[in-house]
């Protein structure tokens, strides 16, 4: 076999490949039986059927298209190793000339994996927001706990803000009562907006036994995006009594003994917080200001098959669980379809740049995966997914996609390097040292690793479709 590399662009390649047809003989004798166990010729047993029958009975032709379907991948995969490239999807491939018992040529137009000169990136400096925790932050998670161990008494007077009332509510739509429009001893608290808008100034006002009619739009079920007309009975209403602000309160919600001890570690657990988005906001910039320096060249097919994958993964997962269609969506957003697939284009083609750059930079790096490294980042992706670490395991390896998450995992390693190397600057001037926060972080939430821990939604959809 010969074969030669045609570069029709720095994202494509044509391998014109040239096959002597003694090369072909498995494929034929593998034809051959193929078409012996498919056909029946009387006065010959199946399977023992000669070769010059099955050429006259069925012709010759017939027997060469089906050794040239099956030589043609192994042939193709051998011009691939040959000349040392980084295909991208599957070949275009076009027979050029095929003589019985001379030869086989054809060629295979195919994307492959862009060259990528990485600059020196010592010099990248980005802004982060600086770590302020502020009385007002305290007080307001103080008070959130404090939400938190609320008790409710019934009174019987008109329901006001911040009252939690025991309602039935009756939708219909088109004067039809909805088969899920119904619900009754729904628990609702005033001004939460967890239900259907309009809800609140229904209720307000409302004793228990009152009822009010109000219009409003469906966010869910089978009438969706449609206005309903819904009827909503009070009854019960309960008025929410807060536990005071103490050192009793302290014991009651927390391990703490004393109110003070309390502020102390919400303080403490917000500076962890805000340090954690502070990296990641830093990791972030940092690869934002690493693809600016880099050239990248994105195959056009490649991201056509990435535009469609985040859009159907969007309108048929995403949307789907709302209950939602894209349409509606968008209208939801205040976005034009155009700006929606503009946007989209955007997203595919920073997702495509960021796996090819950091994929060099694990090359050029020689970084490498372990095992402890690789089960972490499995545990993360499984919660993410909503399953299991073994079932997540499970799907991974049976859909031979333990490749993927080595990828995904020497990517994030690849994004510290660069971070490692950056200057990073609050908003007060100074300088941050992430290894420092790392540490700090490690007893309370695992280290962040912004977008370099993904890979493109095209293979993200294999393993978890």
């Amino acid at each position: 076999m010969k074969s030669a590399v045609e570069t029709l662009n720095p994202t494509r390649v044509r391998l014109s490949i040239e096959v002597p047809f003694e090369e072909l003989k498995d494929s034929l004798d593998a034809a051959y039986k193929k078409i012996n166990q498919q056909v029946t010729v009387k006065g010959f047993r199946k399977g023992k059927i000669p070769a010059r029958v099955i050429d006259q009975r069925f012709g010759r032709g017939a027997v060469l298209e089906e050794a040239v379907n099956d030589a043609l991948p192994k042939f193709y995969t051998e011009a691939v190793n040959e000349a040392e490239i980084d295909v991208l999807g599957q070949p275009e491939v076009d027979i050029t000339e095929l003589k019985d018992g001379e030869t086989l040529n054809f060629t295979a137009e195919v994307d492959v994996r862009p060259a990528i000169e990485i600059p020196d990136f010592s010099g990248i400096e980005v802004e982060v927001d600086a770590v302020e925790v502020t009385d007002e932050d305290i007080d307001k998670s103080v008070e959130q706990l404090r939400e938190r161990f609320a008790s409710t008494s019934p009174v019987e007077r008109a329901a006001e803000d911040g009252d939690v009332v025991t309602i039935d509510l009756e939708a219909k739509v088109d004067g039809e009562i909805l088969e899920d429009g119904v619900a009754s001893g729904v628990s609702y608290t005033i001004g939460s907006g967890e239900l259907l808008e309009g809800i609140d100034d229904a209720v307000k006002g409302l004793e228990a036994g009152g009822e009010a009619t109000f219009t409003s739009e469906l966010k869910g079920g089978s009438a969706a995006g449609k206005a309903a007309e819904v009827t909503v009975k009070v009854t019960q209403v309960a008025a929410r009594e807060l536990p005071e602000l103490d050192d009793d309160f302290a014991q009651l919600a927390s391990e703490f003994d004393t109110l003070e001890e309390l502020k102390a570690d919400s303080r403490k657990r917000l500076e962890n917080m805000k340090q954690y988005d502070q990296a990641t906001q830093a990791q972030e910039r940092v690869l934002e200001k690493l693809l600016e320096l880099v050239e990248v060249p994105v195959p056009e097919k490649l991201l056509e098959d990435e535009i469609n994958t985040r859009k159907h993964n969007l309108e048929h997962h995403q949307l789907g669980q709302m209950g939602l269609d894209l349409e509606k969506y968008l209208e939801i957003q205040g976005k034009t379809a155009e700006e929606f697939d503009a946007e989209t284009k955007e997203a595919a083609v920073k997702g495509i740049k960021t796996q090819f750059v950091l994929d060099e930079l694990v090359k050029q790096e020689k970084l490498n995966v372990n095992q402890e490294e690789l089960t972490e980042h499995l545990m993360r992706r499984a919660a993410s997914s909503n399953m299991s670490p073994d079932q997540f395991a499970q799907a991974v390896v049976e859909g031979g996609q333990v490749p993927l998450l080595v990828g995904e995992v020497a990517r994030g390693k690849a994004l510290a390097v660069v971070v490692e190397k950056a200057t990073v600057k609050d908003t007060n001037g100074e300088v941050i040292d992430l290894d420092d926060e790392e540490e700090a972080d490690e007893a309370t939430t695992e280290t962040p690793q912004a977008e370099a821990e993904t890979t493109t939604e095209a293979e993200t959809e294999k393993t978890e479709g």
